[in-house]
């Protein structure tokens, strides 16, 4: 694993994200996304990290972790995306290197800042103009989130620690405010 200034730890919560080579689609069909959340769905119980939110998007992902044991959380998406990549270059008769470099990874330490980041998260698709609403985008938890839809790596517990409603949730994503504006400084962290 390529050398990081961050430091994966117990019960530590991080924003990790990569994007395609030369910003090429690192999914081009609606396969591609299930694929790889096949694979997430067979690894994730071999590491022990709670999937907090996540999005795919046509030439990027973001995913925001809690390493819940000694296992580094960065061991887990060097894994699924190894195992994606090999057979996203087969699937399209492509070699080489998928990504722009090795993954990005934040930790992230204030509260408030990782609920931010989840809102963040959510609203990729809508703020790249790929659909006008966060729950029309499939291949996020967002819907989850939100109780339109079942997903298995939610942390439940996390949603409700941090909103009352569903509709609060819903409100707050779409009371958003661009990364630029917010005194957090979310956008040091954009990979656009």
């Amino acid at each position: 694993m390529a050398q990081r200034s961050v430091h994966f730890t117990q019960g530590g919560y991080f924003h990790v994200y990569n994007r395609g080579c030369g910003r090429e689609n690192i999914f081009r069909e609606s396969e591609n996304y299930n694929y790889l959340l096949r694979i997430i769905r067979n690894k994730l119980p071999l590491y022990r990290i709670t999937i907090i939110a996540y999005c795919f998007m046509p030439n990027y992902y973001h995913f925001i972790l809690r390493q819940d044991n000694d296992i580094p959380a960065g061991n887990f998406i060097q894994n699924i995306f190894n195992s994606y990549s090999k057979a996203f270059n087969k699937r399209y008769g492509r070699t080489g290197t998928l990504f722009e470099g090795p993954f990005q990874a934040k930790y992230i330490i204030e509260q408030e800042y990782l609920v931010h980041l989840c809102r963040y998260v959510h609203r990729n698709p809508v703020d790249a103009g790929l659909v006008k609403s966060p729950e029309k985008w499939p291949f996020s938890d967002y819907c989850d989130w939100i109780g339109l839809r079942e997903n298995v790596f939610i942390d439940k517990d996390f949603i409700t620690n941090n909103f009352s409603t569903t509709k609060e949730y819903e409100s707050f994503v779409k009371d958003y405010t661009p990364p630029s504006k917010l005194k957090f400084g979310l956008d040091k962290y954009s990979i656009d």
